[in-house]
């Protein structure tokens, strides 16, 4: 495959926003978080409480999401403020107890190590299964670390260069990935397995970088990943979506970064070849398109024949209100970005501080849903990624005078689940599939004596 063309060099140059000053990337972890200038106007007891957070769950954030993003006058309400900083109630009192104890005493790093290990483990760091269910075999039958394959027609890779973020969202399901434990972590560098696999595994239709983000990578990397897939070999690979959360923490990394112009180049190459390439964007308030850098970002990867689809979860705190999403999807529309999911907060990390019941979450979708065109209808949701597969709430409704979820799977790991309905008893309190009892009387739902065995579960529970 030959190199980045000169021609495409020269064309992007052009084309890349040179109105835009390159940014030095600066970036503050918890040993920084007594540097962080507008951090001062808060208490000491404040700043004290973020330092024991930050010491079980992860913490990264930069100058950019610092400085253009949090409104500092409406701190600690500010979404973005809520999305990146670690707040005292993230964990739950006797968790934040323990460390904060272990903190006023002074004891050493690897003291605190240790505990900070303990209490992550008490916060389901692998949810739905990823590590006991996802993880694919070579055809000697040994594991393949640094991906997954949940999905028929859907492979996740991992790559090692991408396992951190330009800056960490303080409720990610992928928190485990960050915390510096090698047990927790799922990565690969092992190109030659990845691309063997997807050889003998020609149903497979779609190939989902992510990680960590792997936009946080230089373009080379990316290059060893992705030009291969443009041999005939992989035709069957149409899809190629790469899930990141720079648009937002780091639009710079599409318009001034030293190597940006060969990463359009090379989602242009992909794209002229007649892949799909999906820009998988995780945005959770429209403050993240505000900036004049980050339309520039979008516009740039629209105009290298990429489309942009926009998901995230709903959030306590950061928002849980349909006037936010409304206004999420109406200015997504008019970048030309499609919306795709709203999410419900997984069932890991920090959950109990981010997490909505199931009933408000549908009507938080439906009153937005009412408030956009038809064309900013796209989005799906709420769905939770639960370990069966992703479930969609599709409403709340009332049968023989019973009141249900009326639910069904949008992706399952037995393809025949996919758009069968189901229906639960109504529950104000519930937040996720487990919580969940079958309506009319019925002992399981459909699929949970199938989804027994995948696990190798006999006795039908629950």
């Amino acid at each position: 495959m030959s190199a980045i063309t000169p021609i495409r060099q020269q064309d992007n140059a052009a084309h890349s926003g040179s109105a835009f000053t390159p940014r030095r990337f600066k970036v503050y972890t918890q040993r920084d978080l007594e540097r962080i200038e507008q951090l001062k106007v808060l208490t000491a007891e404040t700043r004290f409480e973020m330092q024991v957070v930050a010491s079980v769950l992860p913490f990264r954030v930069n100058a950019y999401v610092i400085e253009e993003l949090i409104d500092w006058s409406r701190v600690p309400d500010d979404p973005i403020f809520q999305l990146t900083f670690p707040q005292r109630d993230m964990l739950e009192p006797a968790l934040y107890e323990r460390m904060a104890d272990a903190h006023r005493q002074g004891l050493p790093k690897d003291a605190l190590q240790s505990l900070a290990k303990a209490l992550r483990a008490e916060l389901n760091p692998h949810p739905a299964g990823q590590m006991q269910l996802n993880i694919p075999t070579d055809t000697a039958g040994e594991i393949i670390n640094g991906l997954q394959h949940k999905y028929r027609e859907t492979v996740l890779f991992f790559p090692s260069q991408g396992q951190t973020c330009h800056s960490y969202c303080t409720f990610c399901f992928r928190w485990a990935q960050f915390v510096g434990d090698k047990a927790l972590r799922m990565a690969s560098t092992e190109v030659q397995r990845l691309h063997a696999y997807l050889r003998e595994h020609t149903e497979v239709s779609d190939l989902l970088i992510t990680g960590g983000d792997p936009m946080v990578m230089k373009t080379k990397h990316l290059v060893s990943y992705l030009e291969p897939l443009l041999e005939s070999e992989f035709d069957h690979i149409q899809t190629i979506r790469i899930g990141t959360k720079a648009l937002t923490f780091w639009p710079h990394r599409f318009v001034t970064d030293d190597d940006a112009d060969e990463l359009i180049d090379l989602l242009s190459r992909l794209a002229d070849a007649g892949k799909h390439v999906a820009i998988m964007a995780h945005y959770n308030h429209w403050r993240e398109l505000d900036t004049d850098i980050a339309r520039q970002a979008i516009l740039r990867l629209r105009e290298a024949g990429t489309t942009i689809r926009s998901q995230g979860p709903l959030l306590a705190h950061i928002n849980d209100n349909a006037d936010d999403w409304a206004r999420l999807w109406k200015t997504q529309v008019k970048l030309g970005i499609v919306p795709y999911y709203m999410f419900v907060e997984r069932d890991t990390g920090a959950r109990h501080y981010f997490e909505v019941p199931l009933a408000r979450a549908w009507k938080i979708y439906r009153d937005a849903m009412q408030q956009v065109s038809g064309i900013g209808r796209t989005a799906r949701g709420p769905s939770m990624s639960a370990a069966p597969g992703k479930v969609e709430i599709q409403g709340v409704t009332e049968i023989d005078g019973e009141k249900v979820f009326v639910l069904r799977f949008i992706q399952g790991r037995n393809p025949d689940w996919v758009q069968r309905p189901f229906f639960a008893k109504y529950d104000e309190q519930a937040t996720w599939l487990d919580q969940l009892e079958p309506a009319f009387g019925e002992q399981a739902f459909f699929f949970e004596s199938e989804f027994a065995e995948m696990r190798g579960i006999t006795d039908g529970s629950r």
